[in-house]
């Protein structure tokens, strides 16, 4: 089956084919280092990485690159306003996006470089489009010529007499179009700086993400990814930086994801409506969070809204409990010695979890839709709670399947199972111990019939929040 993922470039579904067979060369763009993550940042983060899961279930090697412009306008003024130098800045919200990405349950990128550490090569990149003719210095400042880039306009689907119309550029009377963009800035004072053949000065922002992507991906990589607001000016910008200076195609597929608006209204600081990945976390699961994320189509917009996280909690809790039921049932399974046995039931519930992954896979396939993806592993918790609630003679090899594949999918693709820290990992194995040891008790009670131990036993449980179920396989139990 082949993958078919849409271009923006060419406003189209094109069928996936990387350049180089079974191997993915990936670049998305990532956060500026002068604050936490914001909901916006996390989308992306969240979506390609989904889709970096996604390629390598599919069999794919991939190299995953995600930038950090740890220099930038944004934060060199938060160094000054905090009296402190940029670098150290930037290097406390990179560890902060750890933090944060971890949460989410973000797997770590193959490559993260920094602007800092690639100024020589932004400086080289600036150096080859002056000599192309593609750019021209004024007063220590670098700008590329749009004009001179034949093709410019071409992933925003915009001509130049319509960019000019719209822009709100600043008037600039050392640049030779309004719509020309700074390549190297000349330096300001208090300002971080890096000798330069044009002076002191600092990397314009577009040139850092060209330049970094063509020194680890090359030209012709497979996807560059972001978010929609990119589309114009920045990755127009990259394109056009990394095509002159190269003359090859820079990136063959262009992903965008949507917007998140908040009652209908982009997300922004001035509307009041800016929410920080910190803030959100500290108030609904982290991997909810990311389940929220991934439940609409990477490319239609999200409207942000607590009602929307509660529900993504409920529908994690539901998966949650599945998972808990396979292992339990998998458990009392192995404890009893119970031999396999095929009946039509078993054989009909292994037909239907195969044919799940086959939709699972169709739904990634047309365009990584991730909504329909997880309706089929809403599906096949359904599944797997009817098999074993429902089956007196349960099948150890097919559950063990069942249990794989809802792993494989919900763990390994999506990311939303599974991704616990050391100290909650010893506590719920803790709480496994002890739940163990009061249901054999509760088993020795009710075999000699004090049913008011077995009883109270689970009547005091159950106020605490532990529900425990009677079945033909043996007691169970889970968080309510």
């Amino acid at each position: 089956m082949s993958i078919y993922l849409y271009n923006t470039l060419t406003g189209q579904k094109e069928e996936f084919t990387p350049a180089e067979p079974g191997k993915v060369r990936m670049y998305v763009c990532g956060p500026t280092t002068y604050n936490y993550i914001h909901l916006g940042n996390a989308r992306p983060l969240v979506v390609f990485d989904t889709l970096r899961r996604y390629l390598e279930y599919r069999g794919y090697e991939v190299c995953y690159v995600q930038n950090f412009t740890d220099i930038d306008d944004k934060v060199i003024k938060k160094s000054k306003d905090e009296n402190k130098p940029a670098l150290e800045i930037a290097e406390r919200y990179i560890r902060e996006f750890f933090h944060d990405a971890k949460a989410l349950n973000v797997k770590k990128a193959t490559i993260y470089p920094r602007v800092s550490q690639h100024i020589d090569d932004i400086i080289a990149a600036v150096k080859a489009l002056i000599e192309r003719g593609c750019a021209y210095e004024v007063a220590g400042d670098v700008y590329f010529e749009v004009d001179k880039f034949y093709n410019y306009g071409c992933l925003s689907k915009r001509s130049l007499d319509q960019m000019q119309a719209g822009s709100r550029v600043e008037v600039n009377n050392n640049k030779r179009n309004p719509l020309d963009f700074a390549l190297w800035k000349a330096a300001s004072p208090g300002e971080p700086s890096w000798e330069s053949p044009w002076g002191l000065g600092r990397p314009g922002w577009h040139i850092e993400c060209s330049t970094m992507a063509l020194k680890y991906l090359g030209s012709g990589f497979d996807i560059h990814g972001g978010g929609a607001d990119l589309i114009f000016p920045h990755h127009e910008n990259e394109i056009a930086q990394a095509e002159a200076q190269t003359g090859c195609t820079f990136a063959r597929l262009w992903m965008h994801n949507g917007f998140i608006t908040v009652n209908q209204e982009k997300m922004s600081k001035s509307k009041g409506n800016f929410f920080l990945v910190r803030d959100i976390i500290n108030r609904f699961r982290p991997l909810a969070v990311r389940l929220y994320l991934l439940s609409t189509h990477y490319r239609s917009p999200i409207d942000f809204d607590d009602e929307g996280l509660k529900a993504a909690e409920k529908g994690l809790e539901r998966l949650e409990n599945t998972r808990s039921l396979l292992r339990d049932t998998l458990n009392q399974l192995v404890k009893n010695h119970k031999e396999d046995v095929t009946n039509s039931e078993t054989e009909t519930f292994r037909k239907r979890i195969l044919e799940l992954e086959s939709e699972f896979i169709k739904a990634m396939d047309d365009d990584f839709n991730t909504a329909k993806a997880i309706a089929t592993v809403y599906d096949l918790a359904r599944e797997i709670n009817s098999y074993i609630n429902g089956t007196n003679e349960l099948n150890n090899d097919v559950l063990k399947e069942a249990s794989d594949m809802f792993d494989r999918l919900g763990e390994d693709v999506l990311g939303i199972f599974g991704h616990e820290d050391e100290k909650q990992q010893v506590d719920n194995e803790l709480l496994d111990g002890l739940m163990d040891i009061i249901l054999n008790i509760r088993q020795e009670a009710r075999k000699s019939k004090n049913w008011v131990m077995a009883d109270s036993i689970r009547d005091r449980l159950k106020e605490l929040g532990i529900v425990i179920e009677d079945t033909p396989h043996g007691p169970r139990w889970k968080k309510s």
